[in-house]
């Protein structure tokens, strides 16, 4: 049998997005039984690949070279959910990377049950995307996407609090701050299915934040560490230029993240524009 870290680099070494969110939904249903039934898998040890294999399309682009539609149009909301497509299987990697890439760090069980369910959630998320894409006449892969996603994983492949603080607590946060908008986009055009999916995702990434917040705060309490300070220095030192308000403070305070991790890195706007 497969230990935690070997369905990681399993998920992460397979190349097709339906065919790896289908391993990621079956490895994370096999861990949960396990644990149910009082005989856990045993974490293990994997070397994961320092980027997760990818299928031949999209075509990844520089950001700056990926076409801007407007999502005023079929082609531009087609865009948008190209785009969150994108995002939900890089989610995938991500979360499954972080059990594997850092297994030499002793952690409780918990942490492992939170980002298995985590992968199982975005792998759902991108199966429903997907659904919603074909709905509309187009499919994953159909349009180029951003090269940049696994930058963070990338930088952080040897920091395991800088991984927590950029990922969750920056990237999926910005998540929070988006989606209301996106939906409303959605509900414009009278787009039920995508409406559906979105609302699912926004409501399931609450926890996902929380669940990088929640294990932060763990290691910041490990190492008698500030986890305010520890946080503004790890976002500066890994996340290029500020976080960018609106901010969607109700969502992010049900996350465990209160104003006084964010609005600092934001405030350093002003100077850097001048």
């Amino acid at each position: 049998m497969m230990t935690l870290s070997e369905m990681a680099v399993d998920v992460l070494t397979t190349a097709d997005g339906r065919q790896k969110t289908a391993k990621s939904r079956a490895h994370a249903a096999r861990w949960s039984a396990a644990r149910d039934a009082g005989t856990p898998i045993p974490v293990g040890g994997a070397t994961p690949p320092l980027r997760p294999s990818r299928p031949a399309q999209p075509e990844l682009l520089d950001p700056r070279d990926v076409p801007k539609r407007k999502p005023g149009s079929p082609q531009g909301r087609i865009a948008l959910l190209h785009a969150v497509a994108h995002i939900e299987l890089n989610a995938v990697d991500l979360h499954w990377d972080i059990i594997a890439r850092f297994a030499d760090t002793p952690m409780p069980a918990g942490f492992y049950d939170d980002w298995v369910r985590a992968a199982a959630d975005e792998s759902r998320h991108f199966e429903l995307i997907c659904a919603c894409l074909e709905e509309m006449g187009s499919f994953y892969g159909a349009l180029p996407a951003h090269a940049g996603m696994w930058r963070a994983a990338e930088d952080t492949a040897g920091d395991f609090m800088g991984r927590l603080a950029v990922v969750p607590m920056v990237l999926e946060a910005r998540g929070l701050d988006v989606t209301p908008g996106m939906i409303g986009i959605f509900r414009k055009a009278g787009a039920d299915s995508a409406v559906a999916a979105l609302e699912t995702i926004y409501a399931e990434e609450v926890a996902h934040v929380a669940y990088g917040s929640k294990w932060f705060h763990f290691l910041c309490g490990r190492h008698d560490t500030d986890p305010i300070v520890a946080f503004h220095a790890l976002v500066r030192r890994y996340f290029k230029g500020p976080l960018k308000p609106p901010f969607n403070e109700e969502k992010r305070a049900e996350a465990g993240l209160p104003p006084d991790f964010y609005w600092p890195l934001a405030e350093e706007t002003p100077a850097r524009s001048r």
